[in-house]
């Protein structure tokens, strides 16, 4: 398992991160998102999707729980902010996007994973002031 850990100075930083990360995201890949509210996970999210070429408006799909980015490799942007226990994802079929061909993105990703496959990027966010977060991202097969 790799673990690493990075302090972003800005939204600009954190967005700067997920760009580099969507540039070397591959077909399959999770990315797990992790924190509080105001971390930064929508942020980083729009800079994954830049990296992956997606220049649509990146918005987080609180209401509608998920958000299809067409792109060479398609994003799949979720949202389960409003989801309150695992049996809520039951029968919304969302292992089929996180076992297809694109990259997923999930923001309060702790609310499913009992769902998620083992071999996922766990990032969490955490905010240390006005500007600055830790962000730690775990790959178990990295």
């Amino acid at each position: 398992m790799t673990h690493t850990t990075y302090i972003t100075q800005s939204q600009e930083e954190t967005f700067g991160l997920g760009v580099e990360l969507g540039k070397n995201a591959q077909p399959g890949d999770i990315f797990a998102l992790i924190g509080q509210l105001g971390t930064g996970k929508t942020i980083l999210a729009k800079g994954i999707a830049k990296g992956l070429g997606i220049d649509e408006e990146i918005t987080s799909p609180t209401f509608t729980l998920l958000e299809v980015y067409e792109a060479p490799v398609p994003l799949y942007h979720f949202d389960l902010y409003r989801i309150q226990d695992d049996k809520e994802l039951e029968n919304l079929f969302f292992e089929e996007y996180w076992f297809g061909d694109g990259v997923s993105v999930i923001e309060w990703a702790d609310r499913a994973m009992k769902r998620l496959p083992e071999n996922i990027y766990i990032i969490t966010l955490e905010y240390i002031d006005k500007n600055r977060r830790k962000i730690s991202i775990e790959h178990p097969a990295s």
